[in-house]
């Protein structure tokens, strides 16, 4: 029985059990196959009966969880053997380049930029150079396929959500040296909380009403969307996933090369913990077998043990390497009962509704030699909030071909850390309060809280802490030089 637990301890005490109880399976059902009955068009019905399927499978082992009260048992867990992970530095790094013959890349994208203040797709946010994610992630592939001479194809996974700004930004790129193929990844309806009855009242109900389930969401639409089949008929046999907004997630021959060497079937990338990724999802050892989790599966008494790193040193990239063949042979033969995660949402009118979704990682223990790769931090460099965006814009990365490169001229081997008050929430806020990207080559950690506004060419050094109290405000004039600095609400500078 997959693990499962609710998402947060204060949702957990509003909990009504008996309301969720009486949706059994079949009433769920019945419901779906109402919301099949708004439907005229026959390609349309098809296309929702499918992926309605999914969903009614996915709700009845919710279901079964939940009556059973299946927990997870935390005595049962323990930090990954020494075989379950691997030294990225201990691979072999004669890698044959014929394995990119065999390749395909995977971008996961069906992700908006709402924690940013970006109302579309996030992928479609210019990060750098006035290029957006997508750009960055074309270029990537477009090099690799020249300096390689291969056919890598890019497969990009959108949602109902992200499919519209996706294709604006690659049709422009129709007519180049790289082939970009994408499919729709499954559409669910959100669950009243109170009732456990979907929201939709019809198959065209509007957006909020509906939901991604998540990347786990992947290799069930990889099928039905055909791209599996098609990529096999090409002669391809590893798929490299990643999310599109990890800026880090480029083709490596030789994480490639150990795939096949291995005879794995499954490779996941991870990374050791930093302070601020101890909510991340982590690869433990569960009876012996691998197995991804996630903090919405741990029991609220263990969640100070999840995030501690003493405990579980790495943290999951989400950059997979993945058998094409194994992955069709355990879609066709067993299927694949992928760990469900609960997550409470609240719609305009103030109702909660719930959602269920899955961790494609949490497919690993299904395949055969499955393991883990402990790759050095620059494979794992997302843009979750606009502080990543601000250091990616920075002159600490430079372009080169699409990837992010380190800047050469930089000090020092260490990221600076840069942490940012909610006036910086949004990317026109960010965007409003610098008038160009300050010089950061010699940064160690900013900390922006309040009202701060940034001048033209300002350089930054050391430990800069800028703290504007309520109803205050902070210009920092054109071309300043700041290096270990505090500067206050009073506009005292203080020397750190």
């Amino acid at each position: 029985m997959p693990f499962f637990s609710y998402s947060t301890p204060s949702l957990r005490k509003r909990f009504n059990k008996s309301a969720r109880l009486n949706t059994s399976p079949k009433t769920m059902s019945s419901e779906i196959d109402r919301l099949l009955t708004t439907l005229s068009d026959p390609a349309a019905r098809k296309g929702f009966e499918m992926e309605m399927v999914s969903f009614k499978q996915m709700f009845s082992r919710y279901s079964s969880c939940k009556e059973q009260g299946t927990r997870l048992d935390w005595d049962r867990i323990s930090p990954p053997l020494q075989d379950q992970l691997v030294e990225y530095n201990n691979l072999t790094r004669q890698a044959e380049l014929t394995n990119l013959n065999k390749l395909a890349v995977l971008k996961v994208n069906g992700g908006l930029g709402t924690s940013m203040g970006i109302k579309g797709a996030k992928s479609a946010l210019e990060v750098k150079d006035g290029l957006t994610f997508l750009d960055l992630i074309v270029q990537q592939i477009q090099h690799l396929n020249t300096s390689m001479h291969t056919d890598v194809p890019l497969v990009v996974m959108t949602s109902f959500k992200t499919q519209a700004d996706t294709i604006k930004v690659i049709k422009k790129y129709i007519n180049d040296p790289v082939r970009i193929l994408t499919f729709n990844q499954s559409r669910y309806p959100r669950v009243f909380r109170d009732t456990m009855l979907p929201c939709p009242r019809t198959a065209d109900d509007e957006g909020r009403t509906w939901y991604p389930p998540g990347h786990g969401d992947l290799f069930l639409s990889l099928r039905r969307s055909g791209v599996l089949e098609q990529l096999l008929s090409e002669g391809k046999e590893y798929l490299f996933v990643s999310n599109s907004d990890n800026l880090g997630a480029v083709v490596d021959p030789v994480i490639l090369q150990h795939l096949s060497e291995s005879e794995s079937e499954f490779l996941m990338e991870v990374t050791a913990k930093t302070k601020g990724d101890l909510k991340g999802g982590t690869l433990v050892n569960y009876d012996g077998s691998l197995r991804l989790l996630e903090l919405g599966q741990v029991p609220f008494e263990h969640i100070e043990d999840f995030k501690s790193a003493f405990n579980f040193r790495t943290l999951n990239t989400n950059n997979l390497w993945i058998n094409l063949k194994a992955l069709k042979r355990i879609l066709d033969n067993v299927g694949l009962d992928l760990d469900i995660i609960e997550k409470s949402r609240y719609l305009d009118n103030g109702k909660v509704v719930i959602q269920l979704e899955t961790a494609a990682g949490s497919v690993i223990k299904h395949f055969k030699k499955a393991h883990g790769v402990i790759v050095p931090r620059g494979r794992f460099l997302p843009v979750k909030n606009c502080a990543d965006l601000l250091l990616i814009r920075s002159d600490i990365y430079q372009i080169e071909n699409g990837s992010l490169r380190p800047n050469d001229h930089r000090p020092f081997q260490t990221t600076p850390t840069i942490k940012l008050s909610d006036n910086f929430q949004s990317v026109d806020e960010l965007d409003s309060r610098f008038k160009t990207i300050p010089r950061m080559l010699e940064l160690d950690h900013l900390t922006v809280t309040g009202d701060v506004r940034f001048g033209r060419a300002c350089d930054l050094r050391g430990t800069v802490i800028v703290a504007a109290t309520e109803g205050q405000r902070i210009d920092i004039p054109d071309g300043s030089v700041l290096e270990n600095r505090l500067l206050a609400g009073n506009l005292n500078m203080i020397e750190l």
